[in-house]
């Protein structure tokens, strides 16, 4: 089957996940910049859950046009994906309220690891309907960045214990090396 409505329901998932991110936030008691920042903490964890969402969602984008068809066990591990997607509002108002505590920072560490574990599951899961000779397959090759995520996201967790805050910048610097979307796949498939 084609990748059509797996997108459409996906881009429509992401739109909520990303809808219920800024519903969280809380409007500042005062008129001046000082009540706002007040609520800076706060915001720059929105800002970072907004720049994982977006490139989730841009890098799923071009997965998707590169990949031919879609099975059943793609589509699972799609809502696998999507499902660890969408703790990233609770897990990211949880830590704009408690910026010091080790628990929901390395929370925030165990859900952004999830899902690059499930992004990462898709991808094969693609890989191995498409073919080792598909556009997809050649694209996706061997995944250093994913991996480098995913080593910087256990040793954030485990630093959180240490530094809450230590975790947060690790956190920010994986997100920093995902801001440019994967161009082995756009280049390979013009979108």
């Amino acid at each position: 089957m084609g990748t059509g409505r797996m997108e459409a329901f996906s881009d429509g998932v992401i739109a909520i996940i990303i809808t219920i991110m800024v519903l969280e936030l809380k409007v500042p008691h005062g008129t001046d910049l000082a009540a706002l920042g007040d609520l800076l903490p706060e915001l720059a964890n929105y800002v970072l859950s907004f720049v994982y969402v977006a490139i989730y969602w841009n890098n799923h984008h071009h997965l998707l046009h590169a990949c031919d068809r879609i099975n059943g066990a793609i589509m699972w591990a799609n809502m696998h994906f999507l499902f660890w997607l969408s703790l990233i509002p609770f897990v990211t108002s949880w830590v704009g309220e408690h910026r010091e505590a080790p628990v929901p920072a390395a929370a925030y560490g165990v859900v952004l690891l999830m899902a690059g574990v499930a992004y990462l599951v898709m991808e094969r899961q693609m890989v191995r309907e498409n073919g080792p000779q598909s556009v997809l397959a050649e694209t996706v090759g061997r995944d250093r960045k994913g991996l480098v995520s995913l080593i910087g996201y256990v040793a954030a967790i485990a630093l959180a214990f240490v530094s809450p805050r230590l975790a947060d910048l690790i956190y920010a610097l994986v997100a920093v090396m995902w801001i440019v979307p994967d161009r082995r796949i756009a280049r390979r498939v013009g979108s």
